[in-house]
Formats: C-alpha cells, structure tokens, sequence
C-alpha cells in the first residue's frame, strides 16, 4: 500500500497524469471514500488526463459515463445510488465487459456481484487539515504494476503527492 496526501487540484490532476502515464488500459481502479473525499474530481482528472477534451460529467444519476480517448475508452461508474446490483443489467455493462476499458468505479461494494474485478483499489479521505489524501492497494498483478509505477513516479516529496 502506498500514500499520497495533496492540498490542490494541480496535485490531483499529477496523480491523475501518473496513472494514465503508467499505462491503466486495460483496469479496473475502485473508488473508495466518504461524500466529498475527492473521487470524482479523481476521476475527472484521470479522464483529462488521458485526452478527452469534452466536458467530463459526473455519473452520479446516470451511474455510467463513456469517454473515448486516444489512450482506449474509458467508463466512470458511480454507484452511490444503486438500489442493488440487478440495476447495472439495464446499463449494459455485460457489453463492456469484453472490450479494453479503463473502469474507475466510485462506490463499487453495491455492485460488487456484477463488476469486474479491481486492478487498484484507491481509498480517498478528506483530511481535518483540508488536505486529501490517497491510499492505494494493488489488487491483482496489473495492479502491482500500476502501484509500482505510481510509486516510482511520485515520490513522496514536500508541498506534492507524499
């Protein structure tokens, strides 16, 4: 597991940068953390991050945003809202399932019997000091990578991701 803690969206949009850098496409990135921890601004960066250059809309009522980008596709799910796992049927996810995608996935637990497996599961928290921070799991050996070259590609350093 590792750690980083920033204070601004320049540092998250650094982050962001490194994931897609590390070369996330094809995975799976669960999105862990209370209201407000800074998942969705996560994966807005992720998604700029990769080349997208329309406007990156929160999932939160439709549950599932597509984003095509130079890198590969990418779906942002937010599963806040879900009522149970039976709902992700009429979103069509089976189709997705066998095509190269980059998931990032707020809130997964509720369709934990339906989504694919985690690569990296990130754990975000908002800090009394205003501050976020981000703890990172690897979840499988892709995930192992990413980790690593998330690791070797933001060192702990003051003012930044540490």
């Amino acid at each position: 597991m590792s750690r980083w803690r920033w204070s601004c969206l320049e540092d998250t949009g650094a982050f962001a940068a490194a994931l897609v850098a590390a070369g996330p496409i094809p995975a799976v990135v669960y999105l862990h953390g209370d209201l407000g921890a800074g998942k969705t601004t996560l994966a807005r960066e992720i998604v700029r991050a990769a080349g997208y250059r329309g406007v990156v809309k929160s999932p939160t009522y439709t549950l599932l945003e597509v984003y095509p980008t130079p890198l590969g596709r990418i779906l942002h799910l937010d599963l806040y809202r879900l009522g149970s796992d039976d709902e992700l049927e009429f979103l069509g996810l089976r189709d997705y399932l066998d095509q190269p995608a980059l998931w990032l996935i707020e809130w997964p637990r509720p369709g934990a019997a339906v989504l694919p497996p985690a690569d990296l599961e990130c754990f975000l928290c908002l800090e009394p000091d205003a501050r976020h921070s981000l703890t990172a799991r690897s979840a499988s050996p892709s995930g192992e990578g990413l980790l690593g070259a998330l690791m070797r590609a933001l060192p702990q350093e003051p003012g930044g991701p540490s």
